[in-house]
């Protein structure tokens, strides 16, 4: 499954790759911080699995709760850098795919906190 998330963001990237506008740019930073929430979420979750504690298995959650909404954000910033193709480059758009970035990032700074937590409850629980 993580394979498949890594090649469906290659190919996201390349796609955006192609294209220099500023949307784009975004919706590639945004693809960026959905994948970087995922891998924290990953973290997180093989915290938990050799944990098996609450503390760490909330943690674990929230992590993949934050790195849904990085993929969420990214969608958006994907369509809106769509949209500004299709009919120009608008600044809406642009706009759009710059706060979907910026919300995709913060999504997966949440993530790595929440690992961090995992990791940190794991820890707590080998002591």
């Amino acid at each position: 499954m993580n394979l498949t998330r890594t090649l469906l963001a290659s190919a996201l990237v390349a796609l955006l790759a192609a294209c220099s506008n500023g949307a784009q740019d975004s919706a590639q930073d945004a693809q960026k911080s959905a994948a970087d929430a995922q891998q924290q979420a990953d973290k997180a979750q093989q915290a938990a699995d050799q944990s098996q504690n609450a503390a760490t298995s909330q943690a674990a959650d929230q992590a993949q709760q934050s790195a849904d909404q990085a993929k969420d954000a990214a969608a958006q910033a994907q369509s809106a850098a769509s949209s500004s193709t299709a009919g120009g480059a608008s600044d809406a758009a642009k706009d759009a795919a710059s706060n979907a970035a910026n919300q995709a990032d913060k999504s997966a700074d949440q993530a790595k906190d929440a690992a961090d937590n995992a990791k940190s409850a794991t820890d707590d629980t080998k002591k």
